[in-house]
């Protein structure tokens, strides 16, 4: 066992897998330069020292590089699309939404496309175009599985299930969890490292995990948002409330079964997400539980999610923007007194 971060469990990830598969391969924006970073925050450093060929680096093109994955998936190899943040996806659209995600359905099964996309989330002092949320615009599209790894374990795990499934698997990253170092350390991190075993293994994708325990209410999040779940759990712990934090892992496969069984149990909930609160994620969550758990639920279904705008620059006003522990206390607090 070995204690790694979240870069260092995804580069150790990948370098599994390259090794394993001669197929596999990774492309992306400055993957690979000799002497830098490893993309943007540092998960692909030193691998294209053993693996020269197949660590590709891309122009400035998502658009291009995206449809360069699409169709290297469908000759039979197992691309890894490094999104140097998630917010370029919205320039790879028509090859993402469009062919990605609609390939093996258009094909009748007879294509497919086994690719991996890597997106960084987050607000984290880069302002409106480098720091959002993009879970809830790829929730709605089908035909990609969609991950959420909130540690270390899980997101070494998620990378290899991912890059052996037939389908494609978007995995969401967030800039706070990945405990990268040096130039690429980030302000504000949340330790999120895991001691990682050795030898094979994978996190199933559309397995949730209950990350605590408890009786009174459920709270609900994935990435930053989990662990701000499990801080606010520890607040209400000292009011005598018991909260129960479920951490879904995967939003596309999402894992019901768990879920209701949590809120049903407690007979209340609240969702987190760090996107905007209209047409988020969250919501679909809310509505389904409301629908299919309303014999047990004793309060409306919560949400907290940030406001209708886009992400702010000043780090004062960032802070405000995105959920923090308190406001995920408060609204349990409100649920609770709803009862």
């Amino acid at each position: 066992m070995a204690r790694q971060t979240i870069a260092e469990a995804l580069r150790e990830g990948l370098r599994e897998e390259m090794a394993r598969d001669e197929r596999v391969f990774c492309l992306g924006e400055d993957i690979g330069i000799r002497g830098g970073w490893g993309g943007a925050f540092t998960v692909t450093l030193g691998l294209e020292k053993d693996f020269r060929d197949r660590i590709v680096d891309t122009p400035m093109s998502e658009a291009g590089f995206f449809g360069v994955a699409l169709g290297a998936s469908m000759m039979g190899l197992r691309p890894v699309v490094d999104v140097q943040y998630s917010d370029f996806i919205y320039c790879a659209m028509d090859a993402v939404v469009n062919q990605i995600a609609k390939m093996r359905y258009m094909s009748g099964g007879k294509l497919t496309t086994p690719l991996v996309m890597r997106a960084p989330v987050g607000a984290t002092g880069r302002g409106a175009q480098h720091g959002q949320n993009p879970e809830a615009v790829l929730f709605s599209v089908p035909g990609i599985k969609i991950a959420c790894p909130a540690t270390a374990y899980d997101a070494k795990g998620i990378l290899k299930a991912a890059i052996r499934d037939e389908n494609p698997v978007l995995i969401f990253e967030h800039k706070l969890l990945y405990g990268s170092k040096g130039a690429r350390a980030e302000s504000g991190a949340v330790d999120a490292s895991s001691e990682i075993p050795e030898g094979d293994f994978q996190v199933p994708l559309g397995k949730a995990i209950v990350r605590r325990e408890g009786k009174d209410i459920t709270l609900i999040g994935t990435l930053l948002m989990m662990h701000r779940c499990l801080q606010a759990a520890e607040k209400l712990a000292g009011e005598g409330i018991s909260a129960e934090v479920i951490d879904p892992r995967s939003l596309v496969p999402f894992d019901w079964d768990l879920v209701k069984a949590s809120v049903m149990k407690t007979t209340r909930a609240v969702v987190v997400e760090e996107g905007p609160r209209s047409g988020g994620w969250s919501a679909e969550i809310a509505a389904t539980l409301a629908e299919t758990c309303s014999d047990y639920l004793t309060a409306p279904v919560a949400r907290v999610a940030s406001p209708d705008i886009p992400v702010p620059f000043s780090p004062p006003m960032e802070n405000l923007y995105r959920p923090d522990s308190d406001r995920i206390a408060a609204a349990a607090r409100k649920a609770l007194r709803g009862s």
